[in-house]
């Protein structure tokens, strides 16, 4: 006997139960189709949040009834995931035989910097996108491009195949994890109305002020000056290129304990 309602059930993907029939009415507006309408729900969402976003508020952007809409996606869910593989699309993939500018051949870490950042970018550019990562399936075809992708790139590595998820999962919910903060700080900030420099430095003077809070926070504030960086977006890029360096320099190291494995098998 089947327990619990339907409504308390994961959701299934708009790529598996397939996207509303496109085929317009004789009386449905002329030029609208779901390309424009996934490409204005992405603009909508990158300007006003998810929090804002509705069905009505978009057919609203788009000149046209919400029934209108309905013609093209069956559900908002429907609409959301269409919209997350769509930016998943902006992300630019390394490929087989990639060369850089010298000529030579880009090797699997360059490759797994590239995906990393592009991944973050990806993040801080569409702030929604963390809310609907692990809510939907996300099995679109970009999503699916960008993980064969990553894939590849982890087999290259030489990471042994029973470790490729977890490698996998080290290097992308860390970038998911750095990239959803950066998004959403800049979020805040530019909400609040104030640069994320201006806001930042008048904490750190804040707090420095504070005899009791620095007392607290002055060890911290002393590795960020260690770190370097004259911008939020300086200490940021040094910060994730130094956490990346780290998760490669792991993975070198277990593809060196794998082959050392290896060897001491084969002579056994």
């Amino acid at each position: 006997m089947a327990t619990g309602s339907s409504a308390s059930r994961p959701r299934t993907s708009v790529w598996l139960t397939g996207p509303s029939l496109s085929k317009r009415k004789a009386d449905q507006p002329a030029g609208l189709d779901r390309e424009k309408i996934i490409a204005a729900t992405v603009r909508l969402l990158d300007a006003e949040g998810m929090a804002r976003f509705s069905m009505r508020r978009l057919a609203t952007e788009l000149g046209v009834t919400a029934m209108s809409v309905y013609w093209y996606v069956a559900t908002k869910n429907d609409l959301l995931e269409l919209a997350l593989d769509k930016v998943n699309g902006e992300m630019r993939l390394p490929y087989e035989g990639e060369l850089d500018e010298d000529g030579n051949e880009v090797d699997w870490r360059g490759q797994l910097r590239q995906l990393a950042g592009a991944y973050r970018k990806m993040l801080v550019g569409h702030p929604w996108v963390s809310q609907l990562v692990g809510e939907y399936l996300n099995i679109g075809p970009n999503a699916v491009a960008f993980s064969e992708a990553a894939q590849r790139v982890i087999r290259r590595s030489g990471v042994p195949k029973e470790g490729m998820t977890g490698a996998l999962s080290a290097v992308f919910q860390f970038v998911y994890g750095f990239g959803t903060i950066e998004g959403r700080f800049a979020l805040r900030c530019h909400e609040a109305g104030i640069s994320q420099d201006d806001y930042f430095f008048q904490v750190m003077d804040s707090i420095e002020a504070r005899p009791d809070l620095e007392k607290s926070f002055g060890n911290s504030s002393r590795i960020m000056r260690a770190r370097g960086g004259q911008t939020v977006e300086e200490m940021r890029e040094l910060d994730f290129t130094f956490a990346l360096d780290m998760v490669i320099a792991g993975m070198e190291a277990m593809q060196t304990r794998a082959g050392h494995a290896a060897d001491a098998s084969g002579s056994a």
